[in-house]
């Protein structure tokens, strides 16, 4: 009873071990290619200057405007517009604010009316979730960012985290260790039953002299009779 009790409690360490290194293994992809787009992203802009316009934009909600849809430290992937009739009432997007409280900064917030300015483009009202007014400017469709196709509840945690002194060892390098180092183990754990199989198997070679000496010892016996 003892011993199926410690084979299934064996079993279950390793399911949670290996569900654990999946896990970081896939975190650790997850942020690569995140600051993988992050740095290309910043290369191009840099390159191009604001002639670069990004397919896929991602932001990190700092404010509760937008709960409980849009948390603080939500990631969003927003997506460029490029035909303002595609944004409809509804949509959440994410643009440059000229509102007298919040000028020139980034603000994800919902449309609730669309309506057309003196030149007959497009023009956007709206407003957070969370907030009891609407914005105090309508958006014009030049200053969209983008609109809102993803959310990641708390991915921008990583984002703020990693701009953090130390947050590269702790998300990246420690469990990069961790992985390596089990597959160090397991490497050394399957040469250990490797030599334990042979030397299992292992027969020794028959000594060539033990049939001479056997019968020197029996001539000898034979010897001594005779007397």
């Amino acid at each position: 009873m003892k011993q199926e009790t410690y084979t299934g409690t064996r079993q279950t360490l390793k399911v949670i071990s290996k569900v654990f290194s999946t896990t970081i293994l896939v975190l650790l992809i997850g942020v690569a290619a995140f600051l993988l787009y992050i740095g290309v992203a910043t290369r191009l802009y840099a390159t191009k200057g604001e002639r670069f316009e990004p397919k896929f934009s991602l932001y990190t909600i700092i404010s509760p405007s937008m709960k409980p849809n849009l948390n603080v430290y939500d990631l969003i992937v927003d997506v460029r517009v490029d035909d303002p009739k595609s944004i409809k009432i509804g949509d959440v997007i994410t643009f440059i604010s000229t509102s007298s409280i919040s000028q020139g900064m980034t603000i994800t917030h919902r449309v609730i009316d669309i309506v057309p300015a003196e030149d007959g483009s497009l023009q956007y009202q709206t407003k957070g979730d969370n907030n009891m007014n609407a914005d105090g400017a309508y958006v014009p469709f030049d200053n969209v960012l983008g609109k809102v196709a993803l959310r990641i509840p708390q991915f921008g945690r990583i984002q703020y985290f990693l701009a953090q002194k130390g947050g590269w060892l702790l998300v990246i390098v420690i469990p990069a260790l961790f992985v390596i180092i089990k597959n160090i183990v397991k490497l050394v754990n399957l040469v250990n039953v490797k030599d334990k199989a042979e030397k299992a198997s292992y027969v020794p070679p028959k000594d060539p002299n033990k049939k001479i000496k056997e019968e020197k010892r029996k001539k000898a016996l034979k010897n001594k009779l005779k007397k």
